[in-house]
């Protein structure tokens, strides 16, 4: 096996994740108050399953969300 990242702390061994991470923390961890780590988890789990892949259009995939990009596949 080969390691596929270059080093600790490089952003740029998986940008497409960071990139989810970012839009995760300034669409809801940043606006929301949560009281306690299972409200966090649902939270995020509503806007994963919810909103993020169903609905939420992507530039990458034409502006398309990934839902819609996959039936259009």
């Amino acid at each position: 096996m080969l390691v596929s990242m270059s080093g600790r702390g490089n952003c740029y061994d998986n940008a497409m994740v960071e990139t989810v991470f970012k839009t995760l923390k300034s669409e809801l961890v940043w606006r929301t108050i949560f009281t306690s780590r299972r409200q966090a988890e649902i939270a995020i789990g509503r806007y994963t399953d919810g909103f993020y892949d169903p609905i939420r259009r992507h530039s990458s995939l034409g502006f398309k969300s990934p839902c819609v990009f996959e039936v259009a596949a």
